[in-house]
């Protein structure tokens, strides 16, 4: 029986302080991709980013709708979120 992959959903904070959030199965990985420019196209000119948030969700599915109902939410509910993983 194949395993399926770990998702995570991240929100990784800026270089102009603005969050970014996004989803991968190595989130290491991916915040190095966007420190060297070939992540997302929003995060290239906003760098160095920082790694602010992880959750581990399970499968691509469950990641993908975890990450847009985090998208929803607003800065200070973003903010709020960051913090209770402290």
């Amino acid at each position: 029986m194949k395993t399926s992959p770990q998702y995570s959903v991240y929100i990784v904070e800026c270089q102009d302080h603005t969050l970014y959030t996004g989803m991968a199965r190595n989130v290491s990985q991916r915040i190095a991709q966007h420190n060297a420019g070939t992540g997302a196209k929003y995060t290239r000119a906003r760098r160095p980013v920082v790694l602010r948030y992880q959750e581990v969700v399970g499968s691509r599915s469950q990641a993908l709708k975890r990450e847009w109902a985090i998208k929803q939410l607003s800065r200070k509910q973003k903010l709020k979120l960051i913090q209770s993983q402290s």
